[in-house]
């Protein structure tokens, strides 16, 4: 059928269950499919980036944002594509499977193994990783954006005009598989995400972490196609945002080209339109406009939002996630709003609003919006505060010209008196001194009563310098440590083998290989929990040695040369901290995440509810456009304050992205106090009555004209014939 016939067609009527169409089910678990695919695969995003692909902290944060503006950015080209083209139904379908091929392409692009020529673990050619993912999200980008105004569109479609409450209950389910489908997601993914894969070497499995995701996604299409038969579809009748932007800019090129003073003022600058458009579409684009207007501070509410999935997330990496009987991955956290949200909408609807109208408090949509904002601001000084306590708890690492060193005294016998420079020490047997010493400067380095020696450190390097032989005549050797906190909230360990054999170590499937004496091992990763470490030497004697570790710790273990294999061999192994486990509880990112939980209920929720309350009959999609273009807009000022502002301390960037929307809520508030609310209802209503009498005016005023264009004619002719007749005569 073409477009005509399939509007003149009767809709059909769909089986129900309840009083609700059987289609709406086939939509509402697409809907929970997709979001779990959605929120699943960004839960993990940034750590991916920073992880997997390498890059630093604001190159991970500038691609996540820069991805999730792309997703907010392209809804409104899928509205037009679905109103103009192809139809909501085809919309859907055609760029679902773009959506589910990014999801496979950016799983694949996370398989190591592709490029792992040499089996380490790492991949040989990351350009390839790199482009392959760039390529995958833009698809996600393209498909996610393309389908969101048309999914929940589409199910309203299913309802007749007399199904309004069904209608209504069914935009509640509707809401609610998208909270569950980003609940699950984003505690499940994460878990998917620690697990280990690879087929020759074991690490982080980001292709299952993507993997299920882009399951998911498959699924969803295939459930939306199954419930085909069962839809009501209705065909594309055109755009009405392509309209707006008609008229608006009809009505710019219109004024700018009577700017001369000799032509009159119009009340608005709309008005310059009426030569082209009716005035019913004038004033409903004026109402449109007037919202649109208080749109400007928004983004800047979605700039602190959407930082939960990456400045939030990478802070929580340098955090304790051990709740007792539960350990949160940092990604994990991100679970909280969901949980929040599902919680706070039913409290802020029957509780807090409702209490606050019987104190006849005027707790208005815009003035609930501008509490919504400062509830975000004091969220980011929450995560201010939780940040400058982390920084307090992380050793200072040597930057410059800076080098540290720490002394570990492997001599068996009495305390050894230590000068590095004009530090003065003693050491016990197989015991380091406590802080690293900093040093800009070769220093003179004197072990006991032996001579000194000159001992020049690499610039930002930290270095432990094992002194070995005996209390007469000691010699030292210097090894490189790490220079920054274990990633992911691993434990870097090393062993120092005093022992009078080569020894083998190993935890897990991990190995330290083997270790001569006097010298010291590789590190190995290993992540919180219980680990135990298989002790050999080269005619099998095993000891096993247990220890407790934390998050984002490095210790390096001694074994002396007092060491013996035996049932109590494990007591012979020396400790040495290098650097302390993250002792800032994640629980302390509760307080920020209820902020800004509150702050989006009372924000985003209102702010709907506002502009479908103010938005004409036939424009509520350009709103809804509008209100995701101002999402999309947030993730661009994060970059371009990020990259603007070049702060060192991480604290001081999250209490700058405070002020800023504490100035834009005073802006927000100042324009919301001068704001109109309007009726659009009476508005429309009051054009139905004058613009038939405007039609009406202008038959009659087209009749008399051509009636006097008629009777001039006629005299033209007369005339004409007098004429005719006097030349003849």
């Amino acid at each position: 059928f073409s477009d005509k016939e399939e509007l003149k067609k009767p809709r059909k009527k769909s089986a129900s269950v309840c009083g609700f169409p059987i289609s709406i089910f086939f939509i509402v678990v697409n809907e929970f499919c997709e979001r779990f695919s959605y929120y699943g695969m960004r839960a993990v995003l940034v750590l991916y980036f920073k992880y997997f692909l390498g890059w630093d902290d604001d190159l991970s944060t500038t691609i996540y944002h820069t991805f999730v503006a792309l997703c907010y950015l392209t809804p409104i080209l899928g509205a037009i594509v679905a109103d103009s083209w192809l139809g909501k139904f085809k919309t859907i379908v055609y760029l679902s499977i773009v959506y589910a091929l990014g999801q496979v392409v950016l799983a694949v692009s996370a398989i190591h193994d592709i490029t792992d020529t040499n089996k380490d673990g790492n991949p040989d050619n990351m350009t390839f990783h790199v482009a392959l993912s760039m390529v995958g999200l833009l698809l996600i980008a393209l498909g996610t954006g393309g389908i969101k105004p048309c999914v929940a569109a589409f199910g309203g479609d299913q309802f007749e005009d007399h199904q309004e409450k069904q209608r209504g209950t069914f935009f509640s389910i509707f809401y609610l598989s998208i909270n569950a489908g980003s609940l699950l997601s984003t505690v499940i993914t994460p878990i998917l995400r620690a697990q280990e894969c690879g087929i020759h070497t074991q690490r982080e499995c980001y292709p299952l972490a993507f993997g299920v995701p882009a399951a998911l996604m498959v699924v969803a299409l295939i459930v939306f196609i199954i419930g085909s038969g069962m839809y009501n579809k209705t065909a594309p009748q055109g755009n009405i945002m392509v309209k707006v932007c008609k008229c608006v800019g009809f009505a710019v090129k219109n004024r700018f080209r009577h700017r001369s003073s000799q032509y009159p003022k119009r009340e608005h600058w709309m008005d310059w339109a009426d030569e082209k458009y009716d005035k019913l579409l004038i004033a409903q684009v004026k109402m449109v406009l007037k919202v649109l207007f208080l749109y400007i501070p928004l983004p800047m509410f979605w700039a602190l939002f959407d930082q939960q999935g990456s400045r939030w997330t990478l802070q929580a990496t340098t955090m304790n996630g051990d709740f007792g009987l539960l350990t949160i991955q940092p990604d994990q956290m991100q679970t909280v709003n969901p949980i929040l949200i599902l919680v706070l909408v039913p409290i802020m609807d029957s509780m807090v609003y409702p209490l606050i109208a019987k104190c006849n408090l005027n707790f208005s949509p815009l003035k609930r919006m501008t509490v919504g904002m400062f509830l975000a601001a004091m969220a980011f000084v929450s995560a201010g505060l939780v940040q400058l306590q982390i920084d307090e708890t992380l050793p200072k690492f040597p930057t410059g010209n800076d080098g540290q060193v720490k002394f570990i005294n492997m001599i068996n016998g009495g305390p050894l008196n230590v000068v590095a420079g004009v530090n003065e020490f003693t050491l016990q047997p197989f015991d380091a001194n406590q802080d690293y010493l900093t040093f800009a400067e070769p220093f003179n380095l004197k072990i006991g009563s032996g001579p000194g020696e000159t001992v020049d450190l690499l610039d930002a390097s930290r270095n432990t310098i094992v002194i070995n032989g005996n209390s007469a005549v000691s010699s030292i050797s210097m090894f490189q440590d790490i220079t920054a906190k274990p990633e992911k909230g691993s434990n870097s360990i090393r062993f120092l083998n005093g022992f009078n054999s080569v020894l083998n170590v190993s935890v897990g499937s991990q190995s330290f290989g083997d270790i001569i004496t006097n010298n010291m091992s590789k590190y190995v990763d290993i992540p919180q929990g219980e680990a135990k470490f298989h002790i050999m030497d080269t005619t099998g004697n095993e000891c096993v040695y247990t220890l407790m570790l934390g998050f984002g710790s490095s210790f390096t273990l001694i074994i002396p040369s007092t060491f013996a294999f035996g049932e109590n061999c494990a007591n012979n192994v020396r400790t040495v901290v290098d650097i302390q486990p993250n002792s800032v509880h994640m629980a302390l990112q509760i307080p920020q995440y209820f902020l800004i939980t509150a702050g989006e209920v009372v924000f985003s929720v209102t702010g709907l509810e506002f502009s479908y309350s103010q938005a004409p009959s036939n424009m509520k999609s350009v709103l809804q456009a509008g209100w995701l273009l101002t999402v999309a807009v947030g993730n661009i000022v994060v970059l371009i304050v990020a990259e603007a502002a070049t702060l060192e301390d991480q604290w001081a960037e999250y209490i700058l992205f405070a002020s800023l929307l504490v100035f834009v809520c005073i802006v927000f508030a100042i324009m919301a106090y001068f704001y109109t609310y309007t009726d659009p209802v009476k508005i429309e209503a009051q054009f139905a009555i004058i613009e038939p009498e405007e039609k009406e005016k202008n038959r009659r005023e087209s009749l008399e004209m051509a009636r006097r264009d008629s009777v001039k004619n006629v005299t033209n002719c007369r005339n004409r014939k007098k004429t005719f007749n006097l030349k003849h005569k």
